[in-house]
């Protein structure tokens, strides 16, 4: 598989990241760049200047927990635990981000760290960067496709693409997340429990190479 070039401890991160990107419908390279950003790990708890911690393999922050525990019962602990859960509720929020937050494609991208323009503009800037380098990695892995062509296929990692000058560049979204801004945002991701410790998640390593195809893989 196309993903076991990467040395163990990333593995988890790639696959969960794809696979979470696809079921929110937001741009695969888009998550992996957070998800590389934010750099966490399972059980990891970090305390902010405000207060709120960022749990857990995709920092998610506790702000965004209120009300999700009193509505799903989803808490931090479950947040901090290894496997995909934390992938998918970090695209689940980022897809709310993309639809329903002002700005362009990185700016609202960036509110997943902050809102105040003076950390999201730094935030944005390096999620752009790593977010090129993640929709390369892909592209020559897997087949991408712009939904906007006519014929595109329903499932296949979408990427956010960023073209133009240096100084200030505009954004392409090429990516099946191009009809989630006018749909409802699904519901938060259901709460699960984990129950093994590994380094690599074996169950995410299939659920990809269930969803791509020999024929999809370059």
């Amino acid at each position: 598989m196309p993903f076991l070039d990467l040395p163990p401890q990333m593995q988890e991160r790639v696959v969960c990241s794809v696979t979470a990107a696809i079921k929110y419908e937001v741009p695969a390279n888009l998550v992996l760049a957070v998800a590389e950003k934010e750099g966490g790990k399972p059980g990891q708890r970090v305390r902010n200047s405000n207060g709120t911690d960022d749990v857990g393999a995709m920092q998610f922050n506790t702000a965004y927990l209120r009300d999700l525990e009193r509505q799903y019962g989803i808490t931090a602990d479950d947040v901090a635990q290894a496997g995909c859960y934390s992938y998918d509720l970090a695209a689940w929020r980022l897809r709310g981000h993309i639809r329903n937050d002002s700005g362009d494609l990185w700016t609202r991208a960036a509110n997943y760290h902050s809102r105040t323009p003076q950390y999201n503009a730094p935030y944005r800037a390096d999620l752009m960067k790593r977010a090129e380098k993640w929709g390369t990695w892909l592209s020559e892995r897997f087949v991408t496709y712009d939904p906007n062509a006519a014929g595109a296929p329903a499932i296949v990692a979408g990427t956010a693409t960023v073209e133009g000058t240096p100084k200030e560049k505009a954004v392409t979204i090429t990516q099946a997340a191009i009809t989630a801004m006018a749909e409802p945002v699904q519901a938060a991701p259901k709460k699960v429990t984990v129950t093994h410790h590994r380094t690599y998640n074996q169950a995410a390593e299939r659920a990809l190479a269930d969803m791509y195809a020999p024929g999809m893989v370059k």
